[in-house]
């Protein structure tokens, strides 16, 4: 009766971490961008996107209506930022020059929309379906 007591509390020590390792394979379906870094360049300000897409299926070319705001909340441009292509599960990483600012004046980014999506040689949803925004630097990425 010892053993057993001592093999089913090994046991359940590893159930949570068993779940835990689940868990972090799961990923939600759609698509998602993570504004990940911006850097001040010649030209103005370079912005660096990781784009994965769990959507189900491969996107020919994804473009998204972005708007950029200062620091006041005032707009400042509106661009439409093309990830091209974004095969199913695998991260794309996508970098879009933003001209005649510095990224310091920066304050928060827009997806607006999408304007266009092209899935097997048509217009698709898939783009703006369950889209999900992250932002791992201080200007907010909202949607």
């Amino acid at each position: 009766m010892r053993l057993f007591s001592r093999v089913l509390a090994c046991v359940l020590t590893l159930v949570p971490s068993v779940a835990l390792a689940q868990a972090d394979d799961i990923t939600e379906a759609g698509v998602s961008l993570e504004l990940n870094a911006v850097q001040d360049v010649e030209s103005g300000c370079r912005f660096t996107f990781v784009a994965n897409n769990n959507s189900g299926t491969s996107i020919e070319k994804a473009v998204f209506e972005t708007v950029i705001f200062d620091t006041d909340g005032a707009v400042v441009r509106l661009s439409l930022f093309d990830f091209r292509a974004l095969p199913e599960r695998r991260p794309r990483v996508r970098q879009f020059d933003v001209p005649g600012m510095t990224c310091a004046s920066i304050g928060q980014t827009l997806i607006n929309g999408v304007n266009s999506c092209i899935v097997n040689g048509t217009e698709n949803s898939v783009c703006s379906d369950g889209l999900q925004l992250n932002s791992r630097i201080t200007i907010k990425l909202l949607g």
